[in-house]
């Protein structure tokens, strides 16, 4: 009886986002827009509320849960020890750590390293991602609840520049795609237990994109490849609907209301609402919108998104047309994202640029260097933004004002 109600305790926590989470990769819609944060508008130094050092290295974005700021990495010679870590988010005050082995291969692309997926939470646990497989779930306090090691069930799945596609919670369900060259397959796992709920074989090439969400009367989850879309039901793992005119496997689409804007042949809307998408259902597709290796981004009417060359591009979202261009300097691997119609972006070199949104030609209003190698995507709680690098995490915040 006793643990029924705490089953249901942690249920009824899991179900509750407290305002201003920020749960998984690209926030609790996994769309890159956090409806009520607010971060500073002029950064510079005085902006910097805390920063507090990491192990080893990573490229997973941090997530928030409540006051805590959680993140991953690893270290070792062979990046086969897996770290997670939670910060307070008022003070960066390190609260725990815990350390796991790797159990799957660790060998990645210089550029990227075992923790480049990003953790997720449903309100009540932390699950944890790497590039060797390994999934760890720990309770918000660090507590041990499971762990499984997928390359010991499917040894050939791996590529040999790493995996980086990050996990997504539905309801009760993880959804973890692990595509590659070989043993290529996306899976849901009990979020309670860890154990598999279903398996599903997926197109053998190497991807790096990670699963979407589609929120409806019934939530689906998008699985993007070199193949195109397939949407999920991610209590079963039944195929809803495709679509197959080919897909990036680097980019990964974002969804507005019942619009899918996928990175296919430049930038394809695709409407995904009743059922499966046909000829018609292809609302447009303009070659000339092209994102870079950070995923487009969706706004009211408008679409955003940075090229290769750096360029911030706005679009709109009912026919694809350009409506106006930005240069930001650098070259970008985080995605941007968006808070109280400002648009935050972190170069590899470690600029971080605030565009202004409600301006004609996307004004920018400030931009600060952190003077690292950037390399994730920020996150947003409050009023306030967590970026992270190999060295340290970082939280910007409007300087407190003294009487």
């Amino acid at each position: 009886m006793i643990r029924s109600l705490m089953m249901l305790t942690v249920a009824i926590v899991a179900s509750q986002p407290a305002v201003g989470d920020w749960r998984q990769f690209r926030g609790d819609n996994v769309d890159g827009v956090s409806p009520t944060g607010n971060p500073p508008v002029n950064l510079s130094g005085d902006t910097i509320a805390w920063r507090s050092p990491l192990p080893g290295r990573g490229l997973s974005s941090p997530i928030i849960v409540g006051d805590g700021v959680y993140v991953t990495a690893s270290s070792g010679a062979a990046q086969e020890r897996l770290h997670v870590l939670c910060f307070d988010a008022a003070t960066g005050q390190q609260r725990w750590e815990r350390q796991f082995w790797a159990t799957g291969r660790t060998v990645t692309h210089d550029k990227t390293n075992v923790a480049a997926p990003t953790p997720c939470s449903d309100g009540a646990r932390i699950f944890a991602f790497y590039s060797s497989n390994d999934v760890i779930c720990l309770g918000l306090d660090g507590e041990f609840q499971w762990a499984r090691g997928l390359t010991w069930d499917f040894p050939n799945a791996s590529n040999s520049l790493g995996m980086s596609s990050s996990p997504v919670v539905v309801g009760e369900t993880l959804v973890a795609m692990v595509e590659n060259d070989d043993d290529s397959f996306s899976i849901g796992l009990d979020t309670s237990s860890g154990t598999t709920r279903w398996k599903i074989d997926r197109p053998r090439k190497a991807n790096w994109t990670s699963p979407t969400i589609l929120r409806g009367e019934k939530d689906l989850v998008l699985l993007q490849s070199s193949a195109g879309i397939a949407a999920i039901d991610p209590s079963t793992g039944k195929e809803q609907w495709t679509y197959t005119d080919g897909a990036s496997t680097i980019p990964s689409l974002v969804v507005a209301g019942d619009t899918a804007f996928v990175p296919s042949k430049g930038l394809t809307a695709v409407r995904a609402e009743g059922g499966q998408p046909n000829a018609s259902d292809v609302l447009w597709q303009e070659g000339g919108l092209s994102p870079g290796t950070g995923s487009p981004i969706a706004l009211g009417d408008k679409l955003y998104f940075v090229n290769n060359a750096g360029v911030l591009t706005c679009a709109e979202q009912a026919t694809g047309k350009r409506l106006w261009q930005k240069r930001l300097a650098g070259s970008f691997s985080g995605s941007p994202v968006i808070a109280s119609n400002r648009l935050y972006a972190v170069n590899e070199a470690g600029t971080i640029f605030c565009v202004d949104l409600s301006s004609a030609e996307g004004e920018i209003l400030s931009s600060f260097d952190l003077e690292q190698t950037i390399l994730c995507t920020p996150a947003i709680a409050g009023n306030a933004m967590y970026v992270r690098s190999d060295k340290e995490l970082v939280k910007l915040a409007a300087p407190v004002e003294t009487p």
